[in-house]
């Protein structure tokens, strides 16, 4: 058992090599409460540079490049080193101290982060408490010039094969993060072999597939966009281009007529999303997300927390993190640009389509809200409340024997999965229309979920605890019978079933992902660097383990992404 999580925090991570003015390294010298007045504590040049490598790889996605919170709280000094309650420490100042802040990174918290004791050195814990109580810095700019230089096209289109090369199912075909290695493993769903694994950028957060299931689209957390191409005889990288320091999300245009045409990807920093060609990755337009948040203030950093495509009309849904603003991008006439701005909620985080794809449902994480969208008439079509901190991913769809086709989403703050009626235009559906956008059930799990997945093809839901603090819990899932989903059928241990040598470090069971046909569940465990992972793959009938996957070069695998089922929004 883990020590049970204090308030919510979660990790901390910058840029390297980012400048920081005089004054504001003047100013972040002290921190003013009142009439307390308090010193930061002091670093080296060294030791702020290894805290900001450490704070942008582990927590800037959370808390934000400047530290001001979105699905994790407000990291700047004037809540790190003064507690809300005014509780008076050593030296008479109103701090939380570096020992209280060093027992929240290392243990985690209730509201869903993640325990970093055993990730990072007690060292390292202490240098982290210091960093997060001196003044963020502030991170350079990101131009078109900037994107531009940084493109580069490996394969040139002329080049490249006007057929399949190789004889891989690409319809079962996996692209894996492998998150520490800045890698992605593409391994065959059919004979679970590693078929290539590809240089990529820093802890890749997503793959996307074209709309032809050719290229895959994947997106570093330093920003690097690489393009994949399927069809050569070692899929392999043939394109690339940096569209930022941070960044976590890309799509493709998928409606018709303009399939594989464009492409675009969306920046944490700086905020601001990048518009390319689908198949060379040649940026055309750069637009940033500055502005006024739906409660009337501006924000310097709302981030682009996620993309995905609309195939009702030529338009991407990009989801602005602190602004609670959803855009509807046209891309008809990129050099003309138009956007549909819907005010929903804050902070936008990952969402996914119900199952007709005419709606969008989104996770406003920070107002325990998930906001649907119209996609045919281009507006807010509910905005629905729910439990603590939803965390969807894409989300699930099935029908309910009681309330027919429903949403999941499941949550990192509180113990249930929720169901979300959505409408339908099939007559057989009519009858659940009462229902809409209501939730009809909260399914009993536990806190830190990440991810919740089905198939339809499938008669199960199943749903990691990825973050939860207990260790046990962290590495394993539940997974319900659709037709009765008032306990789980089974809790499954995947690290037990692993094979793998125990250490400190917990394997956390994390992103299940169906196979094409919806026969099988591949669950990620992930653990340290330096630990042995492993892709475990169950039987979805049942339930039964049927291969564990692992080797050498699979370092810290976290998201997989089936071709065909992330090519046809299938989840």
């Amino acid at each position: 058992m883990k020590i049970p999580r204090l308030s919510s925090v979660a990790a901390v991570v910058l840029l390297t090599g980012l400048a920081i003015t005089a004054a504001a390294q003047e100013k972040s010298s002290i921190a003013q409460t009142g009439n307390t007045i308090s010193e930061s504590p002091p670093m080296t040049a060294v030791e702020k540079e290894t805290a900001k490598k450490i704070y942008f790889e582990r927590c800037a996605g959370c808390h934000g490049v400047l530290r001001k919170g979105a699905t994790g709280k407000n990291l700047e000094p004037h809540w790190t080193k003064t507690a809300k309650d005014g509780t008076k420490t050593e030296g008479g100042t109103l701090s939380l101290g570096q020992s209280r802040l060093e027992k929240i990174i290392g243990y985690g918290t209730d509201g869903g982060m993640v325990n970093f004791d055993d990730i990072l050195t007690k060292e390292e814990l202490s240098l982290m408490a210091k960093y997060i109580q001196n003044t963020p810095d502030v991170p350079p700019e990101y131009s078109f010039k900037d994107t531009m230089d940084s493109w580069k096209v490996i394969v040139p289109v002329k080049d490249r094969p006007t057929k399949q090369m190789n004889k891989y199912n690409l319809k079962n075909m996996f692209s894996v993060t492998l998150r520490d290695a800045g890698e992605v493993a593409l391994i065959d769903g059919d004979t679970k072999e590693i078929r290539s694994i590809v240089k990529t950028g820093y802890a890749v957060h997503i793959s996307r597939m074209s709309k032809s299931g050719r290229y895959v689209y994947v997106i570093g957390r330093d920003g690097r966009l690489s393009l994949i191409d399927l069809w050569m005889e070692k899929p392999g990288v043939v394109a690339e281009v940096k569209i930022g320091f941070d960044a976590r999300s890309v799509d493709t245009s998928k409606f018709k007529g303009f399939e594989d045409k464009y492409a675009i990807a969306g920046a944490y920093w700086p905020p601001q999303y990048v518009i390319m060609d689908g198949d060379t990755l040649k940026p055309r337009k750069v637009v940033s997300t500055r502005g006024m948040t739906v409660d009337g203030e501006y924000h310097p950093e709302p981030r682009v927390a996620s993309i995905v495509a609309s195939e009702i009309k030529p338009e991407w849904v990009v989801n602005i993190k602190e602004t609670g603003q959803i855009l509807l991008v046209d891309y008809s006439d990129i050099e003309n640009l138009k956007s549909t701005t819907i005010a929903s909620a804050k902070f936008l985080h990952d969402g996914g389509f119900d199952a007709s794809k005419r709606y969008f449902l989104v996770a406003a994480n920070a107002s325990n809200k998930i906001a649907a969208v119209d996609m045919k008439t281009g507006k807010l079509a509910a905005l629905v409340d729910v439990a603590k901190i939803p965390h969807p991913g894409r989300g699930a769809n099935f029908v309910h024997p009681q309330f027919g086709p429903v949403w999941a989403t499941g949550h990192l703050g509180a113990d249930v999965v929720t169901l979300i009626s959505t409408p339908s235009e099939e007559a057989k559906f009519a009858k659940y229309k009462s229902f809409n956008w209501k939730v009809v059930q909260e399914v009993k799990h536990v806190p830190g979920n990440l991810f919740v997945k089905t198939h339809p093809k499938s008669t199960h839901l199943w749903a990691d605890s990825a973050q939860n603090s207990d260790k046990e819990l962290a590495e394993s899932v539940a997974v319900w019978n659709l037709s009765d989903l008032s306990k789980p059928v089974k809790t499954i241990n995947v690290f037990k079933d692993s094979g793998l040598v125990a250490t400190k470090a917990t394997r956390r069971a994390v992103h299940p992902e169906y196979s094409a046909d919806g026969t099988e569940v591949w669950i990620s465990l992930w653990g340290g660097k330096t630990d042995q992972s492993a892709i475990v793959v169950y039987d979805d009938k049942t339930l039964t383990l049927k291969k564990v996957i692992t080797d050498p070069k699979m370092i810290t695998p976290t998201g997989k992404f089936n071709v065909f089922n992330t090519q046809h929004d299938i989840y």
